[in-house]
């Protein structure tokens, strides 16, 4: 049980604290309320652009890492399509630091054309290096636009298109950070040998002052059941042919985005899980198959993707991948099996109480979610799912109609 205090500042930043008596260091998280979904679709990638200018300095601070360093602490980000997130690490002694250092970042950002050159260029790098120029690295810049036509998970959080970064103007930044860069679209939780009193004597002192601005109230176009199965090939560069199959499914309020996590770890997670024994091992169909769930907080993903032994046909290999879904609809699970997966899941979900940072992101993120308390709850979510929860949710999800499929054929010499 993770237990933790709230409290409010007056400009609406809110605030949380777990005693943490165990360890001398200090965890910080501050997560603000804006990820990719909030961006307009002909200026992408500004969420994650911003994450990487939070860094460019303060005008009060020139040098965000160095007075870390200093003191043996470390910090660090990440943007995913539903929010940004910052975290630092710190002894307790030099707790108050983090407090300046994001305080001073959060109400007096530097805006430089130098800074904004240099991480534009670096976010432009990131992008040929890690989706344009290596194999299958785009998969997600067409699968999201396969899958959504009306929310704005229809692109990554690297943008959707490169030239957005290119032709981000200082005026556009300045804008993006005075609308979402505000107390009162923000979170911040600690986790350490703290106590409410001294956090709220830090809070107030260096963020009480900082302005409040209009929230974002997270109001974006749903989209609407999928009724009819999508498709794209694409001739590429790649080694072995692949397929990836995107299903929606609940978002992460919803019970079912719990049994939907467990689905797809007894589908593909490990070599006794069913894709992979049944199309690697024994049929070698595949070369490799993996599953997952993009973890969004609206209806996100669940997909399936593998690469393609270079013997076997595009064909075959789906129709097998099909048939082993199939049949997990029909079926229900063993016992052992789902037992295996909330082994490994109750494994992973208590390693994530084990620091304080990872508490204290926990709690952070799951307060912006809108339930600071999943940190407690979400246990005995993945120990209430039975067989039958199991088959329900294949058959909801895993149907041809609500599949967006992407298909790689290797490009022939």
């Amino acid at each position: 049980m993770v237990e933790f205090q709230e409290f409010f500042l007056n400009n609406g930043l809110r605030v949380f604290v777990n005693q943490d008596v165990d360890t001398s260091l200090v965890a910080f998280n501050l997560v603000y309320n804006v990820g990719a979904r909030d961006e307009e679709a002909h200026k992408t990638g500004f969420a994650h652009l911003f994450e990487h200018l939070m860094f460019g300095g303060s005008i009060n601070i020139p040098s965000f890492d160095t007075p870390l360093q200093n003191i043996g602490g470390e910090n660090n980000a990440f943007t995913s399509n539903d929010l940004t997130n910052y975290y630092i690490t710190l002894p307790k002694d030099n707790l108050e630091t983090a407090f300046w250092l994001e305080s001073d970042r959060m109400l007096s950002l530097s805006f430089s054309e130098k800074s904004l050159s240099v991480q534009r260029q670096v976010v432009i790098e990131e992008f040929n290096q890690r989706y344009l120029n290596q194999p299958y690295g785009d998969a997600f810049l067409r699968l999201r636009p396969l899958a959504y036509k009306h929310h704005p998970y229809q692109w990554a959080t690297i943008g959707k298109n490169i030239d957005h970064i290119k032709e981000a103007s200082m005026e556009d930044v300045k804008g993006f950070f005075n609308r979402y860069y505000i107390p009162n679209n923000a979170v911040l939780a600690i986790s350490g040998n703290v106590t409410v009193e001294e956090i709220k004597i830090l809070s107030e002192k260096w963020f009480g002052e900082i302005p409040a601005g209009k929230a974002n109230v997270n109001d974006y176009p749903q989209e609407p059941k999928q009724t009819e199965a999508r498709r794209e090939e694409v001739v590429s560069n790649v080694p072995l042919d692949a397929i990836y199959i995107a299903f929606h499914m609940e978002n992460k309020l919803h019970r079912d985005y719990y049994v939907a996590d467990l689905l797809s770890d007894i589908l593909a997670s490990g070599n006794s899980s069913r894709l992979f024994f049944k199309l690697v091992k024994e049929l070698s169909f595949f070369a490799d198959i993996s599953c997952y769930i993009t973890g969004d907080h609206d209806r996100g993903l669940f997909v399936i993707s593998g690469k393609i032994n270079p013997t076997i046909n595009m064909k075959t290999a789906e129709a097998a991948l099909w048939k082993e879904l199939d049949l997990m609809k029909s079926t229900l699970v063993s016992k052992n099996e789902l037992i295996r997966v909330k082994n490994k899941m109750m494994t992973s979900v208590e390693f994530a109480k084990a620091t304080a940072l990872n508490k204290a992101m926990a709690l952070a993120i799951s307060a912006l979610l809108g339930n600071p308390n999943l940190i407690n709850e979400e246990p005995e979510l993945y120990r209430s799912i039975r067989e039958a929860d199991i088959q329900r949710v294949a058959n909801s999800i895993l149907t041809n109609e609500n599949s967006s499929t992407l298909i790689y054929k290797k490009q022939l010499s």
